[in-house]
């Protein structure tokens, strides 16, 4: 039988380096102290990141740099996971994904149905604008 630390373990691994996950994304293995101690464990070994409150990733690594910022998509992934909301980049950091521009914002942005919010990942800070649902039907429908 797999400990409960071995389990998320086994399942931080299968998703690869580059993942970014919340504690609620392990609420099958275990109650929510026995995955906080677990991941906590985890952090300590060096195994995976804690980017900011209820916020993880197992970091990719570089030969020359070391490990690597976590990509903005990943991070505003595992925020809709965690809050169970949608996002739709915008501004500057949407112009860059569609190839108009060859800017890399400093601040990402993203439109949400949920609250709003700023995160701030080392350096960059990623946004998370609130809209009215009339606007949302606008941006996906």
């Amino acid at each position: 039988m797999q400990t409960i630390d071995s389990k998320i373990k086994s399942r931080i691994y299968g998703n690869g380096r580059g993942w970014v996950f919340s504690p609620s994304q392990f609420l099958d293995l275990g109650n929510r102290s026995a995955v906080g101690v677990a991941l906590h464990r985890l952090e300590k070994s060096g195994t995976i990141r804690r980017l900011t409150r209820g916020l993880y990733d197992y970091p990719k690594q570089h030969a020359t740099f070391g490990l690597l910022a976590p990509s903005p998509d990943s991070v505003a992934k595992a925020l809709a996971g965690k809050h169970a909301v949608r996002l739709q980049p915008s501004g500057a950091y949407a112009a860059n994904l569609l190839g108009l521009s060859d800017q890399v914002p400093a601040k990402v942005v993203f439109l949400t149905d949920g609250a709003a919010r700023r995160v701030k990942i080392g350096r960059q800070e990623i946004s998370l604008k609130q809209t009215s649902p009339a606007t949302w039907r606008r941006l996906v429908g």
